[in-house]
């Protein structure tokens, strides 16, 4: 071990004891595209003893322009994110623990997914999971790293429970249901999200070696238009439903959407009310008489009416070429059922 991570135990604010910590450590990321891939890849190559990945898509080719994690066998093959990544992951670093998880996080589940976490990495591409997010994060007073990247920009920002300013005091909770730019009408290059994420893995290593350093303003950066800047706050909002009032109103479903656009990928995600364990045997012997069927151990592609959907076991889906969330729920509830 020693030698294997020589170069950061020479640095004095880590050394051994520093690198003992990590080893001890659990790291929840909640997102493995752009953001988590690199995030995953620092951390497991720092020597963080536990790495927790959530997330809740498949692999397809133009992830690949920036998802350093996968490659094209992954895409062939018809993986979740999370379970390639897993598998590279533990290829890379077999001393410690990786567990891909391969769910959508939401208020139902968050809590299970965060339990002995030391830090939660964000690695998503919506407001919604964000506030969930800082919710759980108040409530089991676990620190955590938002990051965000689009065109050429990105920033990020670390939230310390009740000591920093919490991610609804910079941003209120009814700004969820906006429609912001997304990477498929913005574009992204990969060097954005890249920097992003590596300062997003900086700030992780320091929460758990125990650092003081911590950077306590947001932090916002354009590659092409060769800006870097840090945004400084005065402090918690006194007045903030989460922090200041300890109200989790994501945490309690107040928010909780069914259906949600994919960012960049013109594809709309369905999600039952509640748990719906499928058999993919009984489900693909069913749909066959309406259109093609394919399967793995993983997921069920379906094809009809000249439209793709992607189902998982836990009868979420992804209803493809469409942003129409009032059609991906009435096409899903069509062949899955309400």
């Amino acid at each position: 071990m020693s030698e294997r991570y020589s170069r950061q135990t020479v640095i004095p604010e880590i050394g051994v004891r520093g690198q003992e910590r990590m080893s001890n450590s659990c790291a929840l990321i909640i997102g493995c595209g752009a953001l988590g891939t690199v995030i995953a890849s620092a951390l497991v190559r720092a020597g963080i003893g536990r790495v927790r990945i959530a997330d809740r898509d498949f692999i397809e080719c133009h992830n690949l322009q920036r998802q350093i994690l996968f490659n094209e066998d992954d895409v062939r093959q018809g993986l979740p994110k999370a379970v390639a990544a897993e598998r590279h992951l533990k290829a890379i670093n077999s001393k410690i623990t990786v567990h891909g998880i391969v769910t959508d996080v939401n208020y139902a589940n968050i809590e299970d997914l965060a339990q002995g976490a030391d830090v939660i990495l964000d690695g998503t591409d919506n407001l919604e999971t964000r506030f969930l997010i800082n919710d759980i994060s108040l409530k089991l007073k676990i620190p955590w790293v938002y990051g965000g990247a689009i065109n050429t920009t990105g920033m990020t920002m670390t939230i310390v429970p009740y000591e920093t300013p919490c991610f609804r005091c910079i941003i209120p909770g009814e700004a969820y249901g906006s429609k912001g730019l997304t990477c498929e009408t913005a574009g992204v290059i990969s060097p954005a999200p890249w920097i992003t994420a590596s300062l997003q893995a900086a700030e992780a290593i320091k929460i758990l070696v125990g650092s003081s350093s911590i950077n306590r303003s947001l932090m916002d950066f354009d590659v092409w238009g060769n800006r870097f800047k840090q945004l400084k706050f005065d402090g918690r909002n006194p007045d903030c439903p989460a922090c200041g009032h300890n109200r989790f109103e994501f945490l309690e479903g107040r928010f909780s959407t069914r259906t949600t656009q994919l960012c960049g990928q013109n594809s709309v995600q369905v999600s039952p009310p509640g748990k719906m364990p499928l058999s993919f045997e009984a489900l693909a012997e069913r749909l066959r008489s309406a259109g093609k069927v394919e399967y793995n151990e993983f997921m069920l592609r379906f094809f009809a009416d000249s439209r793709e959907m992607m189902i998982f076991r836990d009868g979420r889906a992804i209803v493809k070429d469409t942003n129409d969330e009032v059609f991906a729920k009435s096409f899903y509830t069509r062949y899955v059922g309400a």
